[in-house]
């Protein structure tokens, strides 16, 4: 997967979705915790790289919904380049 220009760190998203998702479903929670601790696409998080662990919070959000929701889970997909 290729990624594209970044303009929020993933911590800045991190922190809007703790924010905005009031009953974090328990399987994103780990994911969403790791991205809280990111910078940029390229990081890593113990021995996960930061693709992967956005992609297995986008996994895991399913039920997170809404305006917000679908904007920033659009804005994790472009990160690292999922359409």
């Amino acid at each position: 997967m290729t990624q594209n220009k970044q303009t929020r760190k993933i911590y800045e998203i991190a922190a809007e979705i703790v924010k905005n998702w009031q009953n974090v479903y328990f399987g994103a929670v780990p994911y969403l915790e790791a991205m809280q601790c990111l910078t940029n696409v390229t990081d890593n998080y113990g021995l996960d790289s930061a693709e992967s662990i956005i992609l297995y919070f986008l996994s895991n959000a399913n039920s997170w919904r809404g305006e917000t929701a679908r904007r920033i889970k659009k804005e994790l997909k472009n990160l690292v380049g999922v359409k």
